[in-house]
């Protein structure tokens, strides 16, 4: 979340942490299988309405609905991230879902917990969502799928040695702001079975 970042550069996600899925109504969760992020999305999706193209485009009530409701699942992902890679030892990948991490991106995650357990690293700090816009909203694929766009600042986040501390060396320098391009789906959880909304793809290359 070759490891790809997790709060910054599309580089790697280490890179950055060194400086530091069922129908359903817009609520939903992770996919019962994992999406291919490479892959167009599935199913027979209607054009979608997109930030890019009026300034202020019409969305219908359920799409606001479902917009907002991403976005706090954004946020709430986010800060869960924060939390596992402050103490990667004691991470699960349970509370990873359970606050809207799914699909390949939570097993991205995973892979990068698993790297920093075994190099003895954790996270100081948080990130913080700068700017968060929509790029499209879906109502009518089988996963119900919002689109955002966020600029994160990673500033305050820097990796250290659990031994002493000290910060790990910065193997690159690409600044510490970056936007992401994240996909949200709704779909049921595999843990509560309730339908919430899911982070499973995001992807950088860009500073922000």
């Amino acid at each position: 979340m070759p490891r790809r970042p997790l709060l910054a550069a599309a580089t790697t996600l280490s890179t950055l942490l060194l400086l530091t899925a069922c129908n359903g109504s817009p609520e939903a969760g992770r996919p019962n299988s994992t999406p291919n992020p490479s892959s167009p999305t599935t199913g027979s999706p209607s054009p979608t309405k997109s930030s890019s193209a009026p300034s202020t485009p019409a969305w219908t009530q359920a799409e606001q609905a479902a917009i907002t409701a991403a976005k706090a699942r954004y946020v709430a992902a986010r800060a869960a991230v924060d939390k596992a890679f402050n103490e990667p030892v004691k991470a699960k990948l349970s509370d990873l879902e359970a606050a809207g991490n799914g699909g390949s991106w939570v097993l991205e995650l995973g892979s990068q917990l698993d790297f920093h357990v075994e190099h003895g690293w954790y996270q100081d700090g948080k990130a913080k969502v700068v700017s968060l816009s929509v790029r499209s909203a879906n109502m009518k694929l089988v996963q119900p799928e919002v689109r955002l766009t966020a600029c994160v600042d990673s500033s305050q986040v820097v990796s250290r040695y659990q031994s002493n501390s000290k910060p790990v060396p910065v193997v690159s320098n690409d600044g510490t702001r970056h936007q992401f391009e994240s996909r949200l789906v709704y779909a049921q959880s595999n843990q509560t079975g309730k339908k919430m909304w899911f982070v499973v793809d995001e992807k950088t290359s860009k500073s922000c």
